[in-house]
């Protein structure tokens, strides 16, 4: 198959998981795996990935499912659209963070092809859905040819584009938790369009009974090589009775606990007092949520 005048690759169309893994294991770098080919696509065209083999994925049954049990939680095949995440009434109900980052996220046209797996799988510091998964304690499963290992998503990046997969792998799904009473979550991001790419993003879950925090976590996006935990800024209100100082104080430790750099969309100074910001108004809206 010829994708242009200069480039060429040989294309497959596995049916199965296992033949996906042969395949991928088979031509280890030279091969790329395309979903929605929303990322793939854009980064061949612009010549900066050559790939000579391209390992269709998209045909494989039984990888698009949004499955949710009020007990076991959530489970999002690998093939899942952001478009079908958009419009599941079981997200919308009782994982309303991941609606809001992906109606944030392109077009209706790039969310009707563009896969959960395949922005996980890209690695991008700016990648929306990664806080929400983050904040919600998601575990992700990936085939190889030793098996399926289960692997959290806060381990699962190691930089930008760089993530703990092995050659031969794939991302089959995606498992989130089902949360506990007094949840409250919420995901905001800056950019310089609706949806364009984040110049910083913030997503937080909080459990409160009565006025004290049970549980907390914060997740930052585009202000580091990889989405992160502010994990100190989260010690500081965890079994903590909540309080607009605890708030403010969690918020400033967040955005220390960023790693932002200057580039052509923002600076650091910038994106460092953005996160802040974002933080102590995600963690207010949440408070207020759950404690009314």
């Amino acid at each position: 198959m010829t994708y242009s005048s200069l480039e060429e690759f040989e294309y497959a169309v596995p049916k199965t998981v296992d033949e996906a893994v042969s395949l991928a294991s088979e031509h280890g770098k030279d091969g790329k795996l395309l979903a929605g080919g929303t990322d793939l696509v854009v980064l061949m065209s612009r010549r900066k990935l050559t790939p000579r083999y391209i390992i269709n994925i998209s045909r494989i049954r039984g990888l698009d499912f949004v499955e949710y049990d009020k007990n076991a939680g959530l489970r999002l095949g690998a093939m899942c659209s952001l478009r079908s995440i958009e419009t599941s009434d079981d997200i919308k109900e009782n994982y309303p963070i991941l609606v809001e980052a992906v109606k944030e996220m392109a077009s209706v046209q790039i969310r009707n092809m563009a896969t959960i797996a395949g922005n996980l799988c890209n690695a991008s510091p700016a990648a929306d859905t990664v806080p929400p998964l983050l904040v919600l304690d998601a575990r992700v499963k990936l085939a190889g040819r030793g098996g399926e290992r289960s692997v959290p998503l806060d381990a699962f990046f190691v930089g930008p584009g760089k993530t703990v997969m092995q050659a031969g792998e794939l991302m089959t799904e995606i498992v989130v938790p089902a949360l506990p009473q007094g949840t409250a979550t919420a995901f905001a991001k800056i950019g310089r369009t609706p949806t364009d790419i984040s110049k910083v993003s913030a997503a937080v879950l909080l459990t409160v009974n009565g006025k004290s925090c049970q549980e907390v976590r914060i997740a930052l996006g585009s202000v580091g090589p990889t989405p992160m935990r502010a994990r100190n800024a989260e010690e500081i209100l965890r079994g903590k009775l909540i309080t607009d100082e605890l708030i403010e104080k969690a918020a400033k430790e967040a955005s220390e606990e960023a790693k932002p750099i200057t580039d052509v969309r923002s600076t650091a100074t910038w994106r460092r007092q953005v996160t802040g910001h974002l933080v102590k108004s995600l963690l207010n809206r949440n408070f207020n949520r759950v404690s009314s």
